[in-house]
């Protein structure tokens, strides 16, 4: 019988532990049983430069075809419950499914409790620090923050009211809030509605041109495929546009 040549380890082995492992399937819906391919896979070896096919077997130390030594019995690989546990005995199976299957990360993942943890603590803080600037932020900006995800819908809340819906945003949404705090544009987009909402400014039906609410003259044109109210935030920064928000301050006072 002819001797298979030992091949060296791939090196997306190093440093493998051995330890009993558990897979999740990705998708929020869970049958009752999910199979995913065990045969007919394919890894490309970035140290071989080959294609090399792979195969779930009962019988054998690897899951490279190029390895079997005898006959191999294959084996399905099933989720029940959307979940699949593999114990430290079932080598060829944990290698497959968690270094060289392609539907990693994409049908399923594993399950690590200590990556799981690490997240939760990064969101925990990130969640502590938009409430620390929600809770500090002045009314103003807490509207104009607001404004981008409720609309026109906030003019009827009370000061208390848009502290509270800020930090439900803060709990709920804390990047959001993080990233439209820091948004220099916010504020000039608020001023803007209120501008339109108070007759001041007048936008058009197509979304492509303000005017000034009496006498229609034009204030700008909007560019193609910019929302309006942020082209508009953009062209209070302008000379031009700087008077004209000088203008409509004082009227709006």
């Amino acid at each position: 019988m002819k001797k298979v040549k030992e091949m060296a380890a791939p090196t997306a082995e190093k440093n493998w532990e051995i330890k009993d492992r558990t897979y999740t399937l990705v998708s929020a819906k869970t049958p009752l049983t999910y199979m995913i391919q065990s045969r007919n896979i394919f890894y490309f070896d970035e140290e071989r430069k080959t294609r090399r096919e792979l195969k779930y077997t009962t019988n054998q130390t690897t899951p490279f075809v190029d390895e079997f030594k005898g006959d191999a019995r294959l084996a399905h690989i099933t989720f029940e419950d959307g979940v699949l546990k593999v114990s430290r005995e079932d080598q060829t199976l944990q290698k497959l499914l968690s270094l060289y299957h392609p539907s990693l990360n994409s049908t399923y993942i594993e399950f690590n409790p200590i990556e799981i943890a690490r997240d939760e603590l990064a969101n925990i803080e990130l969640e502590i620090e938009a409430l620390n600037l929600a809770k500090d932020l002045d009314i103003d900006h807490v509207e104009a923050i607001l404004r981008v995800e409720q609309g026109s819908s906030i003019n009827t809340l009370t000061s208390k009211e848009l502290k509270r819906d800020i930090l439900v945003m803060a709990k709920n949404n804390p990047q959001l809030l993080l990233d439209l705090a820091k948004d220099a544009n916010v504020e000039l987009r608020n001023f803007g509605i209120k501008a339109v909402e108070a007759g001041l400014l007048n936008l058009s039906s197509d979304n492509r041109s303000f005017t000034w609410g009496k006498n229609k003259r034009k204030v700008m044109t909007v560019p193609f495929d910019e929302h309006p109210y942020s082209a508009l935030a953009v062209f209070f920064k302008t000379d031009e546009g700087l008077e004209i928000y000088k203008n409509i301050e004082k009227r709006l006072k």
